[in-house]
């Protein structure tokens, strides 16, 4: 597959391209290199990946604040709100296997 300089037959290097922001989404030495970014609304680094296959991706909260991160070695950090789970007095006397009452 060719890489985007290749498909622009460009002998200009390094090729870029950005986005509206002002972001690096893409990246391409002579040599053949390439990386691809995206980004959010914020401008935050959500998506990585280079010719080499490697790869991250990021989420973050209304703040800003990364809570996600995710990469192609295998490393997860994961601090998202997580939801709180409802349940009935059966279903969790189903789960824990015997009655139980709730005390304050």
């Amino acid at each position: 597959m060719k890489t985007i300089a290749q498909q622009l037959n460009t002998k200009e290097f390094p090729f870029e391209i950005r986005d509206k922001n002002g972001n690096g989404i893409y990246y391409e030495t002579s040599y053949g290199y390439w990386h691809k970014r995206e980004y959010d609304e914020s401008s935050n680094r959500i998506y990585f990946e280079d010719s080499n296959g490697s790869w991250q991706k990021r989420e973050f909260d209304k703040n800003n604040n990364q809570i996600y991160f995710e990469d192609s070695d295998g490393e997860i950090v994961d601090n998202r709100p997580k939801s709180i789970q409802e349940y009935t007095m059966e279903e969790l006397t189903k789960m824990l296997g015997k009655p139980f009452k709730i005390i304050k």
